[in-house]
């Protein structure tokens, strides 16, 4: 997963499938104003819990994102990266298996094409629960993201499926419950999404098992 090198920026092409950078101006009680913002796909999230086994399952994956944001906080640029400072592990974020909705099916269909695509278990649309919708990156694009939840068997696991499709790299790792509520402890840091720390909190709280 992490052999990257040739680490280089360019403009963003304007036929990008993914996002679409644009000002929005509007009159706020008789004051103009302007916001820069991206428009972007809505999504789907999905909280897998394997019942055989009482574990979460969560995947693992570089996001570019990250690690620019890393190293352009620090000042750095690309062409002068110490990869011994800066490795690529420091990018892989741990997040809730999850997809954008960017086909005409409806949601919970996205959501278990990823729980097999992502993860290998293959589950009705039955099985998988839509808990809540809300708006993400309400500073830039406010894209609305629906989680659900899908509890699995080991019976479920497709052994050829998971990791991702297409050039998709993607590590698939399983929590217990105490491993999983130790990534809420105060003072934790963790490289991972609000979407990430919802989804477990919401899971802790109402559907952990409790012995």
């Amino acid at each position: 997963m992490n052999n990257i090198t040739d680490i280089h920026y360019g403009p963003l092409p304007a036929d990008s499938p993914y996002v679409k950078p644009f000002r929005f101006h509007y009159t706020q009680n008789g004051k103009q104003k302007s916001w820069d913002l991206l428009k972007v796909h809505d999504s789907v999230s999905i909280v897998i819990f394997n019942v055989t086994r009482k574990k979460l399952v969560f995947v693992k994956q570089f996001r570019p994102a990250v690690y620019h944001g890393i190293i352009s906080g620090d000042g750095v640029e690309p062409g002068s990266i110490d990869m011994k400072k800066y490795p690529p592990e420091l990018a892989v974020t741990m997040e809730l298996c999850a997809g954008i909705i960017d086909k005409p099916i409806s949601t919970i269909e996205i959501a278990r094409e990823e729980v097999l695509e992502e993860c290998g278990y293959d589950i009705p649309v039955e099985r998988i629960e839509e808990i809540i919708r809300y708006r993400s990156g309400v500073g830039t694009s406010g894209a609305e993201q629906t989680l659900f939840y899908a509890e699995v068997t080991d019976e479920d696991k497709i052994a050829t499926a998971g990791g991702g499709v297409d050039d998709e790299i993607i590590d698939v790792v399983e929590y217990d419950l105490e491993e999983a509520r130790k990534l809420t402890d105060k003072g934790t840091v963790i490289t991972s999404p609000p979407s990430f720390l919802f989804g477990l909190l919401w899971f802790l709280t109402n559907r952990a098992p409790k012995n």
